[in-house]
């Protein structure tokens, strides 16, 4: 196994900040698009049905991009985390 490898590893198993990071990052991503979806299908608007599916894709996308934000921002919180541990542990 290749030595970064190895150091990456030990780094991220013993980093709990780290860890919290990348967690929470999918945990909100995932509900994120579980809550969008919820509330689209439960969407009732008093127009037309073409109108309403465009409407509801729109809104949808604005969920799709919260979420992948979101999860963007806490993998650059946990590689932040990562980069101070490697300076404390290594």
């Amino acid at each position: 196994m290749p030595i970064w490898l190895v150091e990456f590893l030990t780094i991220l198993a013993v980093s709990n900040r780290t860890q919290w990071a990348i967690i929470l990052g999918f945990v909100f991503f995932i509900g994120i698009h579980l809550m969008g979806d919820y509330v689209l299908s439960h969407l009732d608007l008093q127009v037309s049905v073409g109108l309403q599916e465009i409407i509801v894709q729109k809104i949808a996308e604005k969920y799709d991009k919260a979420a992948l934000v979101i999860l963007l921002s806490f993998l650059v919180l946990a590689y932040r985390y990562y980069k101070k541990d490697k300076k404390k542990f290594w």
